[in-house]
């Protein structure tokens, strides 16, 4: 039997199969911010957070960059040393260059320039291969895949959710600065062309708020944070 995970003071744990549909049912009920739900595995890590935020959208959805780093942060202490992690804008974790996981967020209210009552970050990442012929889809890979066979989920939950809450203070305490500089320093693709949506451009970096900058012939393009809101479970 799986231990539960510990997290520290702040967070409360509660396991559910469905852990981001769960926490935003949790949170339309009304329940207080930093309860993490987790689903550790065996194949597939998952968990999601609930936020309560006190800025506008627009500002509170530095989150997902922020839950981001925590999942680097955290991987990036437990794997070899070797692994290599990174962190693309559209929520994809990325391990040794392929996809390994994914970042996700919905909120309460989608209206940027209001201060939603909840916003639900959650992430998935898979540990074990999720079919019997990986080779079929080489930009796709798993933790066991990269040398990662001795995380445990577990720990790496419990890692996740501490370096979360220090990278939380610090944005509280130091404003978005001190994110917007590690995150710009993991961030996949950037400098390259990338397409999003029906857009193409050179990945330049992101603005304050870390809306993703794609800068054309003639134009630069700004694509908000927002742009990979999913509608709430």
């Amino acid at each position: 039997m799986t231990d539960a995970p510990v997290f520290p003071p702040l967070l409360t744990g509660l396991h559910a199969a469905d852990p981001f549909a769960r926490a935003c049912a949790e949170a339309r009920q009304g329940c207080n911010a930093g309860l993490v739900v987790y689903d550790p595995g065996p194949s597939v890590l998952q968990g999601a957070i609930v936020f309560a935020p006190e800025v506008p959208l627009a500002s509170a959805m530095a989150m997902l960059p922020l839950c981001a780093v925590g999942f680097q942060n955290a991987l990036g202490a437990l794997a070899p040393p070797e692994v290599g992690v990174h962190l693309a804008w559209n929520g994809e974790l990325r391990v040794n260059g392929a996809i390994c996981g994914q970042m996700r967020a919905t909120v309460s209210d989608p209206d940027p320039q209001a201060v939603p009552d909840w916003l639900v970050v959650g992430f998935t990442v898979n540990i074990l291969p999720q079919s019997d012929t990986p080779g079929d889809t080489p930009d796709q890979t798993t933790l066991f895949g990269e040398g990662c066979s001795e995380v445990n989920p577990v720990t790496l939950l419990e890692s996740w959710a501490r370096h979360t809450l220090v990278a939380l203070n610090r944005w509280s305490d130091d404003g978005p600065g001190p994110l917007h500089k590690e995150w710009t320093g993991l961030a996949w693709n950037i400098g390259k062309d990338v397409t999003h949506g029906d857009l193409s451009g050179r990945f330049t970096g992101v603005d304050q708020d870390f809306g993703l900058l794609l800068k054309s012939t003639d134009t630069t393009h700004l694509i908000p944070l927002t742009d990979l809101l999913e509608p709430a479970s």
